[in-house]
C-alpha cells in the first residue's frame, strides 16, 4: 500500500511541478500558536512540510486577516492560510479534502461583568459582541439575529473593548485567545463563558488560480504522508506543550 501511496505521490509530484513549483501565500499576521507576525506557527510548519513532499516551495507574505483574503481573492496571492471551511467561504475558495487541524472557539466574558446567558441563542437582542474583521465562526453563528456585532483588528484591541465595558462579549478562538490573554495579564479576568463552534480550518486556493485543485490534492498528499509519519502528532504535540 505505502508503495502504491509513493508512486500516487510521485506522479502528482510531476503534474503539479511541471506547472507550479512555488507558490505565494498570504499568512494571518495575529493568530498565534497557529500563525503569528514573525511568519512562524503550525500553520506555517503544516503548510511548508507537506508541500515539501511534492517539492512545491512555500512564500508566506504576512498581512492581517482581511487582507489576506482579499489578496487571495482578486489572485494576488495564491492561497490564504487558515480559512474556516463554510457557506461564506466555499463559493469564494479552492479547498483540499483535509483540513489543517480543528479549532474550538468560545464566547468570553469579563468576569466583573458576565455575559446575560449561558447560550448564545438566548442573549438578548441587541447583546454587543465583538469578532475580528473578516473570521468566520460558524454557519449557525452568521445566522443569529440577536447580536450587534463590533468588528475590531486586533486580538489585543478585542480584549480592550471587554475590560472597558465597550463590548458584553467577545468570540475568540480558544488557542489563540489563551495566548494574548497570558501575554496581557488579564487570564484571570477575561475568560470563556460557553463554546460558540468548532471549525475544520484550511489552506484555502485562489479561484484564480489554474492550478488550485492539483495544488490542493497535493497539500492532502503531503499531509496524510505527515500523519503517517508521525510528524503530524508530533508538531501537535509541541504545541500543547
Amino acid at each position: 500500500m505505502r508503495i502504491i501511496f509513493l508512486l500516487f505521490l510521485s506522479l502528482l509530484t510531476q503534474a503539479v511541478g511541471a506547472n507550479q513549483t512555488s507558490l505565494q501565500l498570504a499568512a494571518e499576521d495575529s493568530w498565534p500558536p497557529f500563525a503569528d507576525d514573525a511568519g512562524r506557527g503550525l500553520s506555517h510548519e503544516l503548510i511548508k512540510r507537506a508541500f515539501a513532499k511534492s517539492g512545491v516551495k512555500v512564500d508566506s507574505l504576512v498581512v492581517p486577516y482581511s487582507r489576506a483574503l482579499m489578496m487571495a481573492e482578486k489572485g494576488q496571492v495564491d492561497g490564504v492560510f487558515n480559512v474556516a471551511r463554510q457557506q461564506s467561504t466555499e463559493d469564494r475558495f479552492v479547498f483540499g479534502a483535509t483540513p489543517l487541524f480543528v479549532a474550538k472557539a468560545s464566547f468570553y466574558e469579563y468576569r466583573q461583568r458576565p455575559l446575560p446567558a449561558r447560550d448564545k441563542h438566548l442573549l438578548p437582542v441587541g447583546t454587543v459582541i465583538g469578532v475580528m474583521e473578516g473570521y468566520e465562526y460558524g454557519d449557525e453563528f452568521a445566522s443569529l439575529k440577536n447580536l450587534r456585532l463590533l468588528e475590531v483588528s486586533s486580538q489585543q484591541q478585542l480584549i480592550n473593548l471587554l475590560l472597558c465595558g465597550r463590548i458584553q462579549g467577545a468570540v475568540m478562538y480558544d488557542l489563540v485567545a489563551s495566548q494574548y490573554l497570558k501575554r496581557m495579564g488579564v487570564e484571570d479576568e477575561i475568560v470563556p463563558a460557553f463554546a460558540n463552534h468548532e471549525s475544520n480550518i484550511y489552506l484555502a486556493f485562489s479561484r484564480t488560480l489554474p492550478a488550485a485543485a492539483e495544488l490542493a490534492a497535493s497539500l492532502d498528499a503531503g499531509l496524510a504522508e505527515l500523519m503517517r509519519d508521525g510528524e503530524y502528532q508530533q508538531l501537535l504535540t509541541e504545541l500543547a506543550q
